[in-house]
């Protein structure tokens, strides 16, 4: 049963709604930080976007490395590759809006990435 959850999508579904959340605490943040500098200092914490990072790659790895050997195709690895290499860049910035444009494009692509993998299951 788990194995056939697997292989109609249910770790790129879980890998967009990952994404999801990471895309909202990115607005959420620079949102706070904006108007509360004292909740900014909570969401910027680097532990939360480095765990964060930590759960996309596993399932960046897990989900699209699955879709590669599934089907063959080896473009939704490669987007879902470049989404995630921007959310890694952009942990290597000064938080601003330069590195939360950088997480939010990354996550977007990656999502894109999991999604053209969900399709592409044959």
């Amino acid at each position: 049963m788990l194995a056939k959850s697997i292989r109609n999508g249910a770790i790129d579904r879980l890998g967009i709604c990952v994404s999801g959340l990471c895309l909202v605490h990115c607005i959420a943040s620079a949102v706070a930080v904006a108007f509360l500098a004292s909740a900014g200092g909570v969401l910027l914490d680097p532990i939360i976007h480095e765990v964060g990072l930590v759960v996309a790659l596993l399932l960046g790895i897990f989900g699209l490395g699955r879709g590669v050997l599934d089907h063959g195709f080896m473009m939704p690895a490669a987007v879902g590759s470049l989404g995630l290499g921007m959310m890694a860049g952009a942990l290597t910035i000064e938080h601003g809006s330069s590195s939360t444009v950088y997480a939010v494009v990354g996550v977007l692509i990656l999502a894109l990435g999991h999604d053209l993998n969900r399709r592409a299951v044959v």
